[in-house]
């Protein structure tokens, strides 16, 4: 038999939502973080095993069920996979209302971390009326690529919100100079380009989420040539980036330079794993791997982005009441 929580860690739990402080928010937001990598990864997964009309329905899954049953049109694995993807969606849309209401008792509380929160749960609404919009059109290859290309939108406001929990509210003093800047926002641009691309790729090639569905009707040639230029693209600027950070007259931060690194580790993985795939015609396992590796390559290069400003310390968390069995406001 499962133990049940104690007391103490559901308490601690609790309080991390109705009593945060910095700290606490911070790791909600990082939980919100990895929740939306999860997603993309499941939605892969319902793409690459054909699963994309494994509920054929929405909001229900099936006729007049909201979970899988019996269909002799779709198989039962397939209905599981995509049902799946959905009740994740639920989980993740439940974390971004936790770190909403987190932001909202934050004490002092800070404005543009609760628009940051906020943005969380209204993006995920955002992402399952989309998903609507794929089942109902059975796949068509925009509206699979605009499904994908909501997570690393809502990834942005998660990434900020993550990191701006772990800084305070000056106004932002630059780290690097304004050229290293520069180059650093020129590849934030190229990463989102090599996104979009690859969703065409992916629109165009055999992993369309089932096997009857649209695909753009591209050279897949042409479009993985794209993807591919876009790709070598992001490797120059990051390169150009640390370049930048080490010859600079100023000395960059050591942040800077760890996050330019784990950046430029990640494209060269992700690169491996993109010539591998295109060579091998695209296996299943490596294509969840590559949109893995898309979305993490992602967060590094707005970690980069941020981690050449300052916004100054954290301001000190205000003492916030518990209120006892009895009613009496006792010290936290």
């Amino acid at each position: 038999m499962a133990e049940r929580p104690s007391p103490n860690l559901l308490t601690r739990s609790w309080n991390a939502v109705w009593h945060p402080t910095p700290g606490s928010l911070r790791l909600l937001a990082l939980l919100g973080v990895i929740g939306n990598v999860v997603i993309v990864v499941s939605g892969g997964a319902v793409r690459v095993t054909k699963s994309g009309l494994g509920c054929p329905e929405w909001p229900r899954c099936s006729g007049d069920s909201l979970v899988p049953t019996h269909n002799p049109e779709h198989h039962v694995l397939n209905m599981s996979i995509e049902f799946g993807n959905r009740l994740i969606t639920f989980v993740v849309l439940g974390l971004g209302l936790l770190v909403f209401v987190a932001a909202l008792r934050l004490r002092p509380r800070r404005g543009e971390l609760v628009w940051w929160a906020l943005a969380q749960p209204m993006s995920v609404v955002a992402q399952a009326v989309i998903g609507g919009i794929v089942v109902l059109t059975e796949l068509h290859p925009a509206a699979v690529s605009l499904h994908f290309l909501v997570s690393p939108a809502l990834l942005v406001f998660c990434v900020a919100l993550w990191v701006r929990a772990g800084e305070g509210d000056a106004p932002p003093r630059p780290l690097a100079g304004a050229w290293t800047r520069r180059l650093a926002a020129a590849l934030l641009a190229a990463s989102a380009a090599a996104l979009v691309a690859g969703t065409v790729v992916t629109g165009t090639g055999p992993h369309a989420g089932d096997a009857e569905s649209r695909r753009y009707g591209f050279d897949i040639t042409d479009v993985a040539r794209i993807h591919g230029e876009l790709a070598w693209l992001t490797i120059g600027l990051t390169a150009a980036v640390i370049v930048a950070l080490y010859r600079t007259a100023a000395p960059a931060p050591a942040a800077a330079r760890r996050r330019a690194l784990e950046l430029a580790g990640l494209i060269v993985v992700q690169g491996a794993i993109g010539y591998t795939q295109y060579f091998l015609g695209v296996p299943a396992g490596l294509v969840l791997l590559h949109m893995l590796g898309s979305v993490l390559m992602w967060i590094a290069a707005f970690r980069l982005f941020f981690a050449l400003r300052d916004r100054g310390p954290v301001p000190a968390a205000e003492p916030s009441p518990v209120t006892s069995p009895a009613g009496a406001p006792q010290p936290a």
